[in-house]
């Protein structure tokens, strides 16, 4: 059994532990109420914009010459991977991580095996995990989570498209963890580019009368092509922000729950230690209590 001054110092040391956790538990609530509200701004004009890029396309009677949503056979892929600066958040990187690698293996597997398929990290633990693994990491942001601005979003996804726009990639996707609620985030892999439409309809909250009357066939001005010209890079900038966003907002959940895990287990620690401690301190006394009562009798 172990001294008692030893389990008072592990009793010290899980409270101060607890202490921190705590803290760390509540400034991450704060952050994450600040970006949840931020992102479930941005979703319904995110899911809007898609829409009406979807319905312009349905309306043509020609293939588009933008050179956005040319569809390519992706020889060169690119995976921008989205993760945290920091840890102590659960799984949340390791996820993130895993499912990238997969995607370059699996849904790549031909690209992967001429070493066509590249990463850029956006977040410094999967800018480090791909680099001490010697995958083929391209480049890597971990200031923009410092800075986090539509604007500087924007810089950052001009890159992309240039680098698209030059032949550089012939498709570009993304991998990062959807925000659902603080304990829940959902591991996302959609393509950034080429422009495609939605794998499906974005939920509306109109009636059916409501949706029949927007389903209308509009006469558009400008033209339905000039509109898309000018609708797409707008779209894209919405896209990028909306999936760094629900990155961030996802880390923040995520570490709000792992410290308020590690603090319930801290609790429980201190629980165990403590009966423990009793139970040692109690032992100690009744040996002490037989000593004198021996020590008694051997004097009579």
């Amino acid at each position: 059994m172990a001294g008692l001054k030893e389990i008072r110092n592990r009793i010290a040391s899980v409270k101060s532990t607890r202490q921190i956790t705590q803290a760390m538990k509540m400034v991450a609530a704060a952050k994450l109420r600040k970006n949840q509200d931020r992102i479930l701004r941005l979703r319904p004009y995110a899911n809007k914009m898609a829409t009406i890029m979807a319905s312009i396309r349905k309306g043509l009677e020609h293939d588009l010459e933008i050179p956005l949503m040319q569809a390519r056979d992706p020889e060169k892929v690119l995976i921008i991977l989205f993760t945290s600066n920091r840890g102590l958040c659960g799984s949340f990187n390791t996820n993130a991580i895993n499912e990238a690698l997969h995607v370059a293996t699996s849904v790549y597997g031909e690209q992967w095996k001429k070493k066509q398929v590249r990463f850029f990290a956006i977040g410094k633990r999967g800018a480090d995990f791909l680099k001490q693994k010697g995958y083929p990491l391209v480049g890597s942001e971990i200031e923009i989570y410092d800075r986090l601005s539509f604007q500087a979003v924007s810089e950052l996804e001009e890159k992309f498209v240039q680098m698209f726009l030059s032949g550089e990639y012939d498709r570009i996707d993304f991998v990062y963890n959807r925000f659902k609620n603080a304990a829940v985030h959902l591991l996302t892999h959609e393509t950034f580019l080429p422009v495609s439409e939605p794998a499906e309809e974005p939920s509306s909250p109109l009636s059916p009368k409501e949706e029949r009357h927007i389903a209308t066939d509009y006469i558009f001005e400008p033209d339905k092509d000039t509109l898309l010209e000018d609708l797409v890079p707008k779209n894209l900038r919405i896209q990028f922000f909306k999936a760094i966003l629900d990155s961030f907002t996802a880390e923040h959940g995520a570490r709000m729950t792992a410290m308020h895990q590690a603090t319930d287990n801290a609790n429980e620690l201190i629980r165990e230690l403590t009966l423990h401690y009793n139970k040692a301190r109690q032992a100690a006394i009744t040996k002490e209590i037989l000593d004198i009562v021996g020590g008694a009798e051997a004097l009579r």
